[in-house]
């Protein structure tokens, strides 16, 4: 990293940015991005058509989650590790990371022949956990925070001699993530719009400093779960609170970096918030439609571009793919939620006369309107019908919403009022 003044130019192509007198510069991503080469994965940056017509836009996919760790943080983690010096990596390195971060390191410090170090808050996810532990890096699972986990680290750190490699505020870490933006921009130059999701704010800073010297008009829009809503907090004066589980627990972070934050106000052109539901959404679309598994932090770029889709609309937009480590019981969870919010899957609650041909009698009119039965139970004992009924209740598949409301008419045109 150049250690100069950043130059306060009018020009924000040419800027340096950092903190404390260690700056970032294009220049310094285009030597992490010769670092790099032959180590890392030139992932595929492809436009998605149907994706394009239902956002309105043309959307490119930047598809990080196919490195080998499935995710973009071999990038910064690999460009640190290698301007260790000697002695540094004999004694090794530590990183606190929710799992992400944790894997980059892992790899790549294997790779190098560098011991590492893990620590892991409590509630990542067990995919990450396993897969880390397969790099071969000692996993400690230590606080319930990514924040807490770190103040763990930096003990750690000191009294071990091992060296911290910062999943974010890092000016090498930083620059190695913006080289996602150089192959972007060198495969599809006419793009006008990144959309970068936002935890700690390394990815968005490397990618916006890289970005605005290519071209300077190109509009940076950062992207945060509404649970956890730091960066925006800090970079527009709110308060908004922070807390919950959420999907993308791969950017919920409570205390975004001081690095990143200076470049974020200076070079991001605007921050926004989504909900869990919609990330749920993109996380589901993503696999329909891309037949691509993206964890929750990973969607939040296209669930920003559905949400308001006419944000962008006629826009070429680039999202970051960032990550696809995502447990395959939640994908279960994530998709057969997006089928309930289809009207594909339904759970209904019937009264009936507890008497033997009632099972029979519903079950042939869901079969003659289409409906396919998925599950079925009984509940005479807990609820305040009479003794002589019982409660009937039933999950079923249906084409789409339109193909549940018919289905819905015909039980109700044989005396059966269904409830959802």
């Amino acid at each position: 990293m150049s250690s100069a003044p950043a130059n306060e130019s009018s020009d924000r192509a040419n800027l340096a940015f950092g903190l404390g007198g260690t700056t970032i510069s294009p220049d310094d991503i285009k030597a992490a991005a010769a670092t790099l080469r032959g180590s890392i994965i030139v992932t595929d940056c492809s436009r998605s058509r149907t994706l394009s017509e239902i956002c309105g836009c043309n959307l490119w996919l930047k598809f990080e989650n196919l490195q080998f760790t499935s995710t973009f943080k071999e990038r910064g983690a690999l460009n640190r590790l290698s301007a260790l010096s000697v002695d540094e990596r004999r004694r090794g390195v530590i990183a606190m990371s929710a799992g992400n971060h944790a894997q980059g390191v892992a790899y790549h410090a294997k790779r190098l022949g560098i011991p590492a170090t893990i620590v892991m808050p409590v509630g990542t996810p067990m995919v990450k956990i396993e897969n880390t532990r397969r790099h071969g890096a000692e996993v400690i699972i230590s606080g319930q925070t990514l924040e807490e986990a770190g103040r763990f680290v930096q003990e750690c750190a000191g009294a071990r001699g091992l060296t911290l490699i910062h999943p974010y505020d890092d000016p090498l870490v930083i620059a190695g993530q913006g080289t996602i933006a150089l192959e972007m921009l060198e495969a599809v130059p006419q793009l006008q719009t990144l959309i970068v999701p936002i935890g700690g704010g390394g990815l968005i800073s490397g990618m916006a400093i890289a970005a605005k010297a290519i071209n300077p008009d190109i509009r940076i829009i950062g992207v945060q779960a509404r649970l956890y809503p730091s960066m925006y907090n800090v970079v527009k004066g709110e308060d908004l609170p922070i807390r919950g589980d959420t999907l993308a627990e791969g950017i919920a972070v409570k205390a975004p970096g001081q690095i990143t934050r200076d470049i974020i106000r200076r070079l991001v052109d605007d921050i926004v918030l989504v909900s869990d539901d919609q990330i749920e959404r993109a996380v589901a679309m993503l696999i329909s439609v891309e037949k691509t598994v993206a964890e929750g932090a990973g969607a939040a770029g296209l669930a920003a571009v559905l949400a308001p889709p006419e944000r962008f609309q006629g826009e070429n937009v680039g999202l970051i793919l960032t990550g696809g480590n995502i447990d395959t019981r939640l994908i279960a969870s994530v998709l057969t939620r997006d089928l309930a919010r289809e009207g594909r899957l339904t759970q209904l609650s019937i009264d009936i006369v507890d008497r033997p041909g009632q099972l029979a009698l519903v079950c042939n009119l869901l079969a003659g309107a289409g409906a396919n039965v998925i599950e079925v139970s009984h509940q005479r004992t807990f609820s305040d019908l009479p003794a002589k009924a019982t409660l009937l209740q039933l999950v079923i598949e249906t084409r789409d919403r339109l193909h549940l409301e018919e289905v819905l008419a015909q039980l109700a045109a044989r005396g059966l009022s269904a409830r959802i």
